[in-house]
């Protein structure tokens, strides 16, 4: 058993995944609080719900490469809630941007998601995740089969879809969504 096996046990890393994933929506409501978001805190509210999902799905992307390269078994746990709770990041993200920003006005939403192609991916990649994080479950997986894995790979597109609304969304500096469109088709690879 290596250093890093004993080191971080699956336990561990269950623990970390969860503070880890947990931290940014901490971090955002004590902010919220505390009345420290910027001078635009629905912008604050959705770059701050949107980026986690992100790193979230990105890093629930990584597992099976690290599982796979270096036998790192222990980390598989990990993913299901990595996904679990890049879904929710993305969940609030949506709701901020159909709630806070256009105020439910179903019509503007409309407009937005199908005009606003950064709207329209990233609805997409919502569509994507919320069957995958319906069937998450043991039970599913057993109902499921064979179909099972398969709906699962799935969260590729997702992740595509995600660097996608992130590229189309920054109108200036798009470096940051690309180095995440580089880490994830190097994954995908």
């Amino acid at each position: 058993m290596s250093t890093l096996s004993r080191l971080l046990t699956k336990n561990r890393i269950l623990w970390l995944t969860h503070i880890g994933a947990l931290l940014p929506l901490y971090l955002l409501l004590w902010d919220y609080y505390t009345d420290n978001l910027s001078v635009n805190p629905i912008q604050d509210i959705t770059f701050r719900t949107g980026k986690p999902a992100l790193v979230l799905l990105v890093l629930s992307l990584a597992v099976t490469p690290l599982n796979t390269i270096f036998a790192w078994r222990e980390i598989v746990p990990a993913r299901k809630w990595l996904g679990l709770y890049a879904w929710g990041y993305v969940s609030v993200h949506f709701l901020v941007f159909i709630g806070l920003d256009y105020g439910f006005d179903w019509g503007l939403i409309y407009g937005a998601v199908f005009e606003k192609r950064y709207a329209l991916v990233g609805f997409a990649a919502l569509l994507i995740l919320t069957p995958l994080a319906i069937t998450s479950t043991k039970g599913w997986q057993r109902r499921l089969g064979k179909r099972w894995k398969r709906l699962h790979q799935m969260v590729y597109a997702a992740g595509l879809l995600g660097v996608l609304h992130y590229i189309w969304l920054v109108k200036s500096d798009v470096r940051e969504p690309l180095a995440w469109t580089f880490v994830v088709l190097l994954l995908l690879a």
